[in-house]
């Protein structure tokens, strides 16, 4: 039994999908969890709760930690640890293996390419937060207390990705003719990893038995393009202009004083003001797999939207 641990995210729903056309038994876990097709379980748990957690895992061979939390440091501060010591606990008295789906925010702003070696040096109250789980889980394996990876991944996009930065504010907008937006930067490369690749990956590591007790970047293309270039092949795809309008930090300063989620978003725009270089080299020297081009990952995000047949105002 393979569990799903934070169903209903856009890593989940690609991993589900992943799952289900190779006929393999999972388990979706989450507060609200919704019936899906392939599923063989659905599980309601909260998983700050150990003892809910530990029913909702047991019986498995290999979980997936993919929680999504709400974006405020004081719900991460006070709700991630409690969640990766349960699942931890969780994955030990059941004899599974434990993959955590991770971010990149604990290396905090890095100079040239991130790399699985690079060290944890975070920018942010979210980067501490998520070195100091990141830590947790290592020092598990480290000791030999179970068996477990961390697949990280840059920024998202792709197909049906609601919440990614890019389909927010690129794809939406010029979907339906409107100016896109980006932040702070639009002339440095920005690496975005490609949610199916994301998903696919999860299931090649764990089925490697080599794979484990390690951290991994998930496949994502080398040579990313600029705010201005990723623009400019989304609109080639509509067949609109790519207009767009830089966030600059003032405006997402003020921005923030009325909208929580921008606030909460202000510490993290290091990473969008210089060069933000996602290398995943050990995924393809592993696997065979660099992820994929940008310009397809780009077509087939930008099928999921319709653009609407009234004309733009802007």
């Amino acid at each position: 039994m393979i569990t799903i641990l934070g169903a209903g995210g856009a890593i989940g729903n690609e991993l589900v999908k992943e799952l289900a056309a190779r006929n393999q038994p999972f388990r979706l876990v989450g507060r609200s969890p919704r019936p899906t097709p392939g599923a063989t379980e659905v599980v309601t748990a909260d998983l700050t709760d150990r003892d809910q957690t530990i029913r909702a895992v047991a019986g498995s061979s290999v979980v997936h930690l993919l929680v999504g939390l709400k974006y405020d440091r004081r719900v991460w501060r006070e709700m991630w640890p409690r969640i990766m010591g349960n699942a931890i606990e969780a994955c030990k008295r059941a004899g599974a293996k434990l993959v955590f789906f991770d971010n990149v925010y604990m290396y905090g702003k890095v100079t040239g390419p991130m790399t699985e070696e690079t060290p944890f040096n975070p920018s942010s109250s979210k980067g501490e937060i998520r070195a100091q789980i990141a830590t947790m889980l290592i020092d598990a394996w480290k000791s030999g207390a179970l068996t477990a990876m961390i697949a990280r991944a840059a920024d998202f996009y792709g197909p049906d990705t609601l919440h990614g930065v890019p389909n927010v504010l690129v794809f939406v907008p010029l979907s339906r003719g409107q100016t896109a937006s980006w932040l702070v930067n639009g002339h440095v490369p920005h690496s975005f990893s490609y949610t199916p690749d994301a998903a696919r990956a999860l299931v090649q590591l764990a089925e490697r038995s080599t794979a484990w007790n390690q951290t991994w970047h998930q496949p994502t293309a080398p040579n990313p393009p600029t705010g201005k270039e990723f623009i400019a092949q989304v609109a080639q795809v509509y067949g609109v202009r790519p207009k767009y309008r830089v966030l600059g930090r003032p405006l997402l300063r003020v921005v923030g004083w009325f909208k929580p989620e921008i606030g909460e978003s202000y510490e993290m725009l290091y990473q969008s003001d210089s060069p933000y270089l996602f290398d995943s080299s050990k995924f393809a020297r592993e696997f065979g797999f660099s992820g994929t081009p940008y310009a397809n990952g780009i077509r087939e995000t930008a099928a999921t939207f319709t653009r609407e047949a009234r004309p733009s105002t802007e």
